[in-house]
């Protein structure tokens, strides 16, 4: 199993439930892949360095895990289609 960390944007403009609901899909999605999820750290609002579909502010949180090499790919592909994630980075914690 490789280790891994996400940084995802969640949408601010969401209810409180909506963003735990975001956190916790992205979990299960590890979860069902036969992934680890090591430790989840929700920053909350930030300022975006940036505007993002002319949102100034985000709610950023990054999840440490586990997983074999298809798992990446596949959160990859279901979190560039999700409506509530603004943007998402995965990386490769054992690459150097």
């Amino acid at each position: 199993m490789t280790n891994y960390e996400i940084m995802f944007i969640i949408d601010p403009t969401l209810e409180e439930e909506k963003k735990n609901a975001t956190v916790e899909k992205v979990q299960e999605i590890i979860k069902t892949g036969e992934g680890e999820v090591s430790n989840v750290d929700v920053w909350g609002m930030k300022k975006l360095a940036y505007p993002i579909e002319k949102k100034n502010e985000g709610y950023y949180v990054v999840i440490e895990f586990q997983a074999g090499i298809e798992l990446p790919k596949e959160l990859d592909r279901r979190l560039k289609i999700s409506d509530d994630v603004m943007r998402h980075m995965i990386i490769n914690k054992d690459a150097k």
